[in-house]
């Protein structure tokens, strides 16, 4: 059986690099391309930027499209940053700065529960759409630890992992219980549903 193909509305190397190893096997993922310009996020929730993202994409390429939008959700900053993750400190902010006002607004803070949030979207040419989600559940480290990952992953310790954040470990095990893998998985599994 051939797998189904999605390009991929995503233009962050990071973010890219994750979803195809994820769904290595799974799904022949195409890379966004390079003329395609940036599609602006301003739908105000996560389902409504992976929705725009992908339905772009999809309208470009005349192919099935795949887009995800994440969002980190802190209980003592009121759900913050939220669908703003990516600009937490800023348009421009690097991901350094992002965590340098994260650990400075929960300075002192107790408790540290949050939850980071993905949802994926695929939009079809004939206008068909599959959503799904994947959650995760953790609290945000009082330092950054661990090398690997992007954005906020030296300061996220989930709760179903033995302590360390997901900077400290490896792509294969951060995957198995991250919001990405999560959410690629329900993907995989809709799509099959879909083939099948």
């Amino acid at each position: 059986m051939s797998l189904p193909t999605l390009v991929s509305a995503s233009a962050n190397p990071h973010k890219v690099s994750e979803i195809a190893a994820i769904l290595d096997g799974l799904v022949h993922l195409v890379p966004r391309p390079a003329e395609v310009p940036e599609v602006v996020e301003d739908a105000g929730t996560l389902e409504g930027n992976a929705r725009l993202k992908a339905a772009a994409i999809c309208a470009a390429t005349g192919m099935a499209a795949v887009s995800d939008d994440t969002g980190l959700f802190v209980d003592a900053l009121d759900g913050e940053p939220g669908v703003e993750t990516a600009y937490y400190a800023g348009p421009n902010a690097t991901y350094a700065e992002n965590r340098a006002k994260m650990l400075v607004a929960l300075q002192g803070v107790d408790d540290r529960r949050c939850r980071f949030r993905t949802v994926v979207m695929v939009v079809h040419p004939d206008g068909t759409e599959l959503q799904v989600e994947g959650v995760c559940e953790g609290r945000i480290a009082t330092e950054e630890r661990g090398e690997r990952g992007f954005g906020f992953d030296p300061l996220f310790i989930p709760d179903d992992g033995d302590g360390r954040t997901f900077s400290e470990m490896s792509e294969a095990e951060k995957n198995t219980m991250s919001h990405r893998g999560r959410a690629f998985a329900a993907l995989v599994a809709a799509l099959s549903s879909r083939e099948g």
